[in-house]
């Protein structure tokens, strides 16, 4: 009867010292998702497909994997192996179900199609998300892949600005016209104004010459 007592007492003081059997943790599920966007970096006005494809060794309860992305979407299509999907403009929810992944099984395989809405601004950063949960693997301890880019900038082919109109130079008032006679002209007429000079002079002598041979007066 004391032995019993002594075994119940020895119990309830490991129990309360925290001495009672703690259970194993499972080790981590082998499963991972696999994200590759083609083509990447696709820009406004593109269209791009994303395929999400998962990896490992697990069998997942209730497996879900959600894609996001900061680039709105246009006509967006997914298509799940296995599973089904609904699209919004920015996510995609596919839930795949029960699934075993093996080395020698196909994996999985969710395709999303789309045209990047065109207007993105550019240095927009695009980032594109995709996570994996299920039953095992709550939204805490998700699995996760992800890619992210730039847009870039303007591809126009840049044009030389327009060339200034040069001012045009200033106008004055017009430059008098020179009232003085050019030189050769002056030249000329001085010429000229000799030469009927002589000829008067000559005129004067032989009209003098003739009066005093006539003996008529000089009509000058």
């Amino acid at each position: 009867m004391g032995e019993a007592v002594a075994a119940s007492a020895v119990a309830i003081t490991a129990a309360v010292m925290g001495l009672a059997p703690t259970p194993t943790p499972s080790p981590p599920l082998d499963a991972a998702p696999v994200l590759t966007s083609a083509p990447f970096g696709a820009l406004p006005g593109q269209q791009v497909t994303h395929t999400v494809t998962i990896a490992g060794t697990a069998t997942l309860v209730a497996a879900r994997i959600t894609f996001t992305t900061t680039a709105d979407l246009e006509r967006v299509t997914a298509r799940a192996q296995p599973g089904w999907c609904s699209v919004t403009a920015r996510e995609v929810v596919c839930d795949l179900g029960d699934i075993r992944l093996a080395s020698g099984s196909p994996a999985p395989r969710i395709t999303i199609t789309g045209r990047v809405r065109p207007g993105a601004t550019p240095g927009t950063v695009v980032r594109n998300r995709v996570s994996l949960t299920s039953d095992q693997m709550p939204e805490n301890e998700a699995q996760i892949a992800s890619n992210a880019y730039l847009v870039p900038g303007s591809t126009a082919t840049p044009t030389d600005p327009p060339t200034e109109p040069q001012a045009a130079a200033p106008v004055g008032p017009a430059a008098p016209r020179s009232m003085r006679v050019p030189t050769v002209l002056a030249v000329v007429v001085a010429g000229v104004a000799a030469a009927g000079a002589v000829l008067t002079r000559r005129r004067l002598r032989q009209r003098r010459a003739e009066s005093v041979t006539t003996g008529r007066p000089d009509p000058m």
